[in-house]
């Protein structure tokens, strides 16, 4: 039973995922994408046209999907659909990966009953290869089936080398009305984003001017998806996308609207927490690893230290092995490229405090060693330059790691 919410109140669903906002359902199948039969082709639908936006790689070498998926998007600012396959990324793959991308776009479409550009391609996983078109036509003429529905269905047929599904909802109010947002995401490998590395749905029945939308979502991401790293690659294929259905009935959200705040964090909290599951799921994973960088002198330094801490190989490799060597936390910063006055930095691990005033703090290192066994590590510095902060997500870096990445196409 979900519990009441008053206006200043947000409900965080642990279970929730794309298909709690009002009007949406979700699916998956196995169409024979994977060697094995793990499900790899699902959909979300909205009974309506929903508002859309997306942020997507900036890798140049952008897949098929994602340049059909944005000129869709062009032309009415809308989506009702989204059809993704997973172990096969149609990437680098020319001419024909465009059509194939086109024509699962106008399959869907058409088992749907809506126009071709209301529905939204995604893919993963290898690049370089064709998609067998066959088999995904199969997929496509049977996923609307009643067997196949279901959010567990949809999130399992995102999966590439993930050993965990990632979703998660909230619900606020807005105009005394109660708005879901549900998210899920896949993502493990390949992660290192300058928008968004990995792939990410959202999903919500607020009632909102897609351009509002926009702006949420590359702020949101701004706070979240891009501050997660696992292993510093940034894929072809990545995107989030969001759809906004209306369906909740709330006035019309814009910047202007006396709740938008509320509906920005309630996104920020869905981003949030998948961006973590995300960099917890790390390709050969033990520990999740944040890092909040305070006291600089504006965001966009607060970013590049938090990120060049935990884009760390030292760094990650250290952890990995219960290694307190906060010297490879300051090489990071000082490598940053922001310019930091080393005699003000203060770092501690957990809530042990290992350097300050340019020198080593004593430590037991027992203790920490101790700390760092847990499978949840915090790094805090303190620059005591400004008044910014960030926070930053990743993991450690273990020999699974390498294993996965050694024989992934096989």
């Amino acid at each position: 039973m979900i519990p009441t919410i008053s206006n200043n109140e947000m409900v965080i669903l642990d279970h929730g995922s794309v298909t709690l906002p009002k009007g949406f359902k979700a699916g998956g199948i196995h169409c024979g994408l994977k060697k094995n039969s793990n499900l790899d082709l699902g959909y979300i639908v909205s009974e309506v046209p929903a508002a859309a936006a997306g942020v997507y790689t900036t890798n140049v070498f952008q897949a098929a999907p994602l340049l059909v998926t944005q000129e869709s998007i062009a032309k009415e600012k809308k989506i009702q659909a989204i059809i993704v396959n997973s172990g096969n990324a149609n990437s680098c793959t020319g001419e024909q990966g465009i059509q194939d991308a086109y024509e699962i776009q106008k399959q869907f479409a058409n088992e749907l009953g809506i126009k071709e550009h209301y529905v939204a391609v995604t893919s993963t996983g290898v690049i370089g290869e064709l998609l067998p078109m066959e088999k995904v036509t199969s997929g496509i003429k049977q996923i609307l089936a009643k067997d196949n529905d279901g959010e567990n269905k949809f999130m399992q047929a995102i999966l590439t080398t993930d050993l965990a599904l990632k979703h998660i909802g909230v619900q606020i109010k807005v105009d005394g009305k109660t708005i879901s947002i549900g998210g899920a995401a896949k993502g493990s490998g390949m992660i290192h984003p300058n928008m968004a590395t990995m792939l990410g749905f959202v999903t919500t029945d607020a009632n909102i001017e897609q351009e509002s939308l926009l702006k949420a979502l590359k702020d949101v991401t701004n706070q979240t998806f891009n501050m997660i790293t696992v292993d510093g690659d940034t894929s072809t294929n990545d995107m989030v996308l969001v759809m906004a259905n209306g369906m909740a009935g709330n006035d019309s959200l814009t910047t202007e609207h006396p709740d938008w705040g509320i509906f920005v964090n309630g996104l920020k909290v869905v981003c949030e927490e998948l961006a973590k599951k995300i960099a917890k799921d790390g390709e050969g994973a033990t520990k999740l690893i944040e890092v909040q960088v305070n006291g600089a002198n504006n965001l966009s330094e607060a970013r590049a230290v938090g990120k060049s801490i935990i884009s760390s190989n030292l760094v990650k490799t250290a952890i990995y092995g219960t290694d307190p060597n906060w010297g490879r936390i300051i090489t990071a910063i000082g490598y940053s490229g922001v310019p930091v006055e080393p005699n003000l930095v203060k770092v501690s691990i957990g809530s042990f405090v290992v350097f300050e005033g340019g020198l080593p703090c004593p430590i037991i290192e027992e203790e920490v060693k101790a700390y760092l066994e847990q499978d949840y590590i915090q790094i805090y510095v303190e620059l005591n330059q400004g008044e910014y902060s960030v926070a930053a997500w990743g993991c450690d870096l273990t020999y699974d790691y390498i294993k996965i990445n050694a024989s992934y196409r096989s």
